[in-house]
């Protein structure tokens, strides 16, 4: 038994003592989550516009992630509507900011294992980032979405005669203690998942202006930022749709009783 199936078992059987029936589920919608990434990389293998694939995907990836969680219905379709509008803003941020950097393809550091290796793959790699920018971003946004809409979602359960305006300044306070972890938790990633490139930078002799410069280093603190932008602004945004609904259905409550 290799060390990838002995950790998936250990994984599986602590997601059923501690998550039960919604923890099979998890464990579920990320062996789904894997399938369909393959597969849109294998989409985009034969030659179909990676961004479009990835598009779809996405999608895809945030219904299964939202939807398959422990969340009502309320909070989970709260949290896909306000995680598809913070989508569809970041990718109006990506799309330029990647063309403008230029981090597409491989660095400077690469000559050497890629030597008389051909690149000519048949696809654009700056649109290969765009895709990798906007799938990194999934997950922080998928997270934060559906922290913001349940925490709302139980305040509305326990004070239904809550004010929309009172939800909304709610909302905000848990988004302020949720942003703090969810920060730290993408700055640890991207730090420990990039340590063996720092040590390669400090063998190089690489200056701070060089490190922050270099087309690898440069592509991964992109998609970090973008994904921290992507949180920031679903906080507000999940939270102001959550207060939009409860003052929809305060408005149709009101208007039965007159």
């Amino acid at each position: 038994m290799g060390s990838l199936t002995t950790l998936g078992i250990l994984l599986l059987i602590l997601m059923i003592i501690v998550g039960g029936k919604q923890g099979i589920a998890a464990f579920l919608s990320m062996l789904i989550n894997f399938g369909i990434l393959f597969f849109s990389i294998v989409l985009m293998a034969f030659h179909l516009p990676p961004i479009a694939v990835t598009l779809v995907a996405s999608v895809i990836l945030l219904s299964i992630t939202i939807f398959w969680s422990s969340a009502s219905d309320n909070a989970s379709a709260t949290a896909f509507q306000a995680s598809v509008l913070i989508l569809i803003v970041l990718i109006l941020l990506i799309i330029p900011i990647e063309y403008w950097a230029r981090v597409g393809g491989f660095g400077l550091e690469d000559s050497e294992e890629l030597e008389g290796l051909s690149l000519y793959v048949g696809i654009s790699f700056t649109k290969l980032v765009i895709s990798t920018a906007i799938l990194s971003s999934l997950g922080a946004i998928a997270e934060a979405a559906i922290a913001i809409a349940s925490g709302l979602d139980e305040i509305v359960t326990q004070h239904p005669k809550i004010k929309s305006s009172q939800l909304f300044f709610d909302g905000l306070v848990i988004g302020k203690q949720i942003i703090g972890t969810a920060v730290n938790t993408l700055f640890f990633g991207f730090f420990g998942s990039s340590m063996g490139l720092f040590i390669w930078f400090y063998g190089l002799h690489y200056s701070l202006g060089d490190i922050l410069n270099d087309k690898v280093f440069a592509a991964e603190l992109i998609a970090i930022i973008i994904s921290l932008i992507g949180v920031v602004l679903t906080i507000p945004g999940t939270t102001l749709m959550m207060s939009r609904r409860l003052k929809r259905k305060q408005e149709k409550e009101k208007a039965k009783s007159d």
